[in-house]
């Protein structure tokens, strides 16, 4: 078997790729993990089947034409699950994930996907490991995580932040991006070595993970899922 995961920048791929392969393992399948970072979450195209723009670098303008790729590669041979893994940021996480699961059955009609939206951003993910945050970080601010809800929509990114780098938290969120994308990767990078699966309590991780070990043992993978015509 072969999991394709498409995430949206280095720092979701990275805890990604520590998370899935702890999945993998539990469910004791053999399968070859590909994690594919991209430039970004985008958008999708007004015309989903037309051909991306030549330099289109983002997970979401990829996104379709990436689907009739690998249908076209794996379809006839079995055995690949598609996971495209993104942050909500402000959108309707029920919608999105409605979209996201129709655009795969659209495109890669012969291959099994699953979707995993982490609540707002990636970090809610690490948020939802706190042995693993302060195994990373001994010096973290707990008061931070002791006020934060899980997967709630608040800026997941600095609640991070203002956790790891209690000293100078405010000119790094001031700063803000491009310069803090260099940041998120280290502490993707620095945590998803102490993160496991089985402690998290992130709801969204949850959620991904489900999906992901019912496709890896052959069960539906999503169920009252909102169709939606394009």
């Amino acid at each position: 078997m072969h999991i394709e995961i498409l995430t949206e920048d280095k720092s979701g791929a990275t805890i990604v790729r520590s998370l899935a392969s702890q999945i993998l393992d539990e469910t004791g399948v053999s399968a070859e993990i590909a994690v594919r970072p991209h430039r970004g979450c985008g958008s999708l195209p007004k015309d989903l089947s037309s051909r991306p723009p030549k330099f289109a670098s983002s997970l979401l303008d990829l996104l379709p034409a990436k689907c009739r790729a690998y249908n076209d590669v794996y379809g006839s041979k079995g055995g690949m699950i598609l996971v495209v893994i993104m942050d909500s940021d402000d959108k309707d996480p029920d919608e999105l994930r409605s979209e996201l699961y129709e655009i795969c059955a659209r495109f890669a009609p012969d291959l099994k996907s699953v979707i995993g939206l982490c609540t707002e951003e990636i970090e809610a993910w690490m948020l939802g490991d706190a042995e693993a945050i302060l195994k990373a970080y001994p010096d973290a601010d707990t008061d931070v995580l002791a006020g934060y809800v899980q997967d709630s929509v608040c800026g997941t990114w600095e609640v991070l932040c203002r956790m790891v780098c209690p000293e100078n938290a405010d000119d790094l969120i001031e700063v803000g991006y491009p310069a803090i994308g260099h940041y998120k990767a280290r502490w993707a990078e620095t945590i998803s070595e102490y993160m496991k699966a089985d402690n998290n309590i992130s709801p969204s991780f949850q959620r991904f993970k489900e999906a992901l070990v019912n496709a890896l043992r052959g069960k539906p993978v999503r169920s009252g899922v909102r169709r939606r015509s394009f």
